[in-house]
């Protein structure tokens, strides 16, 4: 009996049907949930490195006092014009050049204020529904970006 039933079993050449419409369920079911967590995954860090860009942004402007001690107030973007001073120098590899670093000087204090305007992290900090409670003004503070959690 024995011997007939492995002399069965060797005879046996591939899989069911059955079994392999089970393996496609199981990997239906896997793909299902693996997709949309691997969207979210790709969205939150294009999130974070849009608002990685724009701290880099406003380190970059604080480079730039400390090249030019006498600046006072001013407007950086990344090129330059009439009302603007030109950033290109100091930043390497930015992808949204829009933007707008506002540099005011507090004589009294002595101390600088950076707001970033015009650049895809303002959107995701200064928002008052994000996680980071900004205030909603349209301008990202350092601290405003660097609180960001999404």
């Amino acid at each position: 009996m024995v011997k007939k039933l492995g002399l069965k079993l060797k005879e046996q050449k591939g899989f069911t049907l059955i079994e392999l419409l089970a393996v496609i369920v199981i990997l239906g079911i896997i793909a299902a949930i693996a997709i949309p967590a691997i969207g979210n995954v790709i969205k939150k860090s294009d999130q974070k490195a849009s608002v990685q860009e724009g701290i880099q942004i406003i380190n970059a402007a604080k480079m730039y006092v400390a090249d030019n001690p006498n600046t006072t107030d001013v407007t950086l973007d990344m090129n330059g014009s009439a009302t603007t001073t030109a950033l290109k120098d100091y930043l390497d590899r930015v992808k949204d050049d829009t933007f707008k670093v506002n540099v005011t000087h507090n004589a009294t204090s002595g101390k600088y204020t950076y707001t970033l305007e015009g650049h895809a992290a303002v959107a995701l900090a200064d928002s008052t529904t994000a996680p980071a409670k900004g205030d909603g003004d349209g301008v990202a503070t350092e601290q405003e970006l660097i609180e960001y959690k999404n």
